[in-house]
């Protein structure tokens, strides 16, 4: 059952991940003409404290960036899925990659190295509620993909 849930996920999720960002972009070209910076108090503050609009586009963001990290994480369960992983929720078929012994690492580098580059892109950007979401998100699910036992340990 758990491997149907994880493939689903993957097969719908980048469908839902890219309309997501499409609808991201007609956020942002909605509020174009809208004030993005808030012209009163100080400037520290203005800059932690986006204008509404621009507040919109960073949550409209968020949900997008939180289906395309459902969809990798997905991605890399339905994959080690193959005779990587040995839960017993997954429906484990025996081993049949040999050469499988880096994946379970591979995958929890990929999934820290993904949270680290784009917190710091939505950092960069000050979208704070985007570094929120990959900074709690990525990491915890590289955590739980690191507990998965395995037919290699």
């Amino acid at each position: 059952m758990g491997v149907l849930i994880f493939g689903l996920f993957f097969v719908v999720g980048w469908a839902m991940a890219l309309a997501g960002l499409g609808y991201a972009a007609s956020a942002l070209w909605r509020s174009r003409g809208k004030q993005w910076v808030r012209g009163e108090g100080q400037p520290f503050v203005r800059l932690l404290l986006p204008a509404p609009a621009y507040l919109r586009f960073d949550r409209t963001l968020a949900v997008a960036v939180l289906l395309a990290d459902l969809w990798l994480v997905s991605a890399v369960v339905v994959i080690g899925t193959e005779g990587i992983f040995t839960e017993d929720w997954l429906g484990y078929p025996g081993m049949m990659d040999p050469g499988g012994q880096d994946y379970q690492a591979g995958a929890v580098d990929l999934l820290r190295t993904t949270a680290l580059w784009s917190a710091s892109a939505a950092v960069l950007g000050r979208c704070w509620t985007v570094a929120a979401v990959q900074l709690s998100v990525l990491p915890l699910s590289a955590l739980w993909i690191a507990s998965f036992d395995t037919y290699y340990n």
